[in-house]
């Protein structure tokens, strides 16, 4: 706290203001601009692709007369930044637009992809988070052991596969060739949600949790590492205190904000990574949808996708560096 000097010459403690509030204005600040300038970005790509909108909905064999009145109709013909506008606009009021592939409101198309997505990144996070802490706390605790080195080693190695090569893998191994316990593609009928076919979950939920938990394996070692090799550390040990009690009360809340960091980055990831996953299982999500709009030129869906990943990106960041922040008792203080 800073001490000010009032008219009279007495000194007044002057407020400042809370971290943790203070980060949260910047990162919120931020977070609207990033999204802003990837609506812009986004909608400007979409526009300078070759054709229309139009064009695409009518196909090559339209006619001059009736691609005027469909561009006319959809608004093409406005500037394009009374275009951006009245897009945004809608985006404001959670209205995305209508699929140039289906006809019906892009907002009716992606709530129930989103739903799934949201479903099969939670599930594959909680275990991943799980298994990956778990195995990185062990690992420090018994550093340069045999569980140690082992499990070091295979996360490297599962750190150079990319997710296809993991799930084209797993389908083979569980489903097609040697053993056929899990269906290798999703067949769900419409209306039905994943987790109404939890046997249909099992391969692209496990195919995210091997890709993901590498990296939470090496930062908490790392960081649980970094903890244990600590002052505090050696004297609770002088003190006589459990190996235990020493990892659950003095080493893991000190390795807590930089495991709190990889996992929002986990989980960013996870976002961008579900594309190729619901690709390969054909998991009717968001990323499923973002190739089939990408195939069908359906521009409305297209950026009311992006926007959204932007939306989730920026909301991960903001409550992954408070929750590290608040894990750090020295900054999130006011001083």
């Amino acid at each position: 706290m800073e001490v000010t000097m009032s008219p009279n010459g007495a000194a007044q403690p002057s407020r400042r203001s809370h971290p943790m509030r203070s980060m949260f204005l910047q990162r919120l600040g931020l977070g609207i601009v990033t999204v802003w300038i990837v609506s812009v970005l986004v909608f400007w790509a979409t526009e300078v692709l070759p054709g229309n909108a139009a064009r695409a909905v009518l196909g090559h064999s339209a006619t001059p007369v009736r691609l005027h009145q469909l561009e006319i109709q959809l608004r093409l013909d406005r500037p394009i930044i009374a275009q951006y506008w009245a897009w945004m606009t809608g985006v404001l009021h959670a209205h995305f637009g209508t699929s140039l592939a289906s006809g019906d409101p892009v907002g009716q198309l992606i709530g129930p992809r989103i739903v799934n997505s949201l479903a099969l990144i939670t599930v594959a996070a909680v275990l991943g988070i799980v298994i990956g802490v778990g195995l990185g706390v062990l690992a420090a605790a018994r550093r340069d052991g045999f569980l140690d080195h082992i499990s070091s080693v295979t996360a490297l190695g599962v750190t150079a596969l990319p997710e296809f090569v993991v799930a084209v893998a797993l389908v083979i191994l569980l489903a097609a060739v040697i053993f056929h316990l899990f269906p290798a593609v999703l067949t769900i009928p419409a209306g039905i949600h994943v987790w109404q076919e939890p046997r249909a979950m099992v391969l692209p939920v496990l195919t995210l949790v091997i890709v993901i938990v590498p990296y939470i394996f090496r930062m908490t070692r790392g960081a649980m590492i970094d903890a244990l090799e600590s002052d505090y550390v050696e004297l609770a040990e002088l003190k006589g205190l459990s190996r235990w009690r020493i990892l659950r009360v003095h080493a893991f809340p000190n390795a807590l904000p930089p495991i709190v960091q990889v996992i929002g980055l986990v989980l960013i990831y996870l976002a961008g990574g579900i594309v190729v996953v619901e690709y390969v299982f054909n998991f009717p999500g968001i990323g499923q949808g973002l190739v089939a709009a990408v195939s069908d030129r359906d521009i409305p869906t297209i950026q009311a996708i992006v926007v959204l990943l932007a939306i989730f990106y920026v909301f991960v960041n903001i409550v992954t560096d408070m929750i590290a922040l608040a894990a750090t008792p020295r900054r999130r203080l006011p001083r």
